[in-house]
């Protein structure tokens, strides 16, 4: 599992709103939400992470 670093978001109250609402209708947490809202957009415009190779996962 890829490691996860913590990082202050400043976001527009309304759009936090919104992210929280679509969150909960999805049965997830609003970072988990914001998360795969990101990763759908990585995806969508071809820029995912790379998988790491399994030696460098061990580090």
């Amino acid at each position: 599992m890829a490691k996860k670093k913590a990082f202050a978001l400043r976001i527009n109250e309304d759009m936090l709103k919104a992210i929280e609402k679509w969150a909960s209708d999805e049965f997830r947490s609003t970072n988990g939400q914001i998360e795969w809202m990101l990763m759908q957009y990585l995806k969508a415009q071809n820029r995912q992470p790379k998988p790491k190779k399994k030696d460098e996962s061990n580090s």
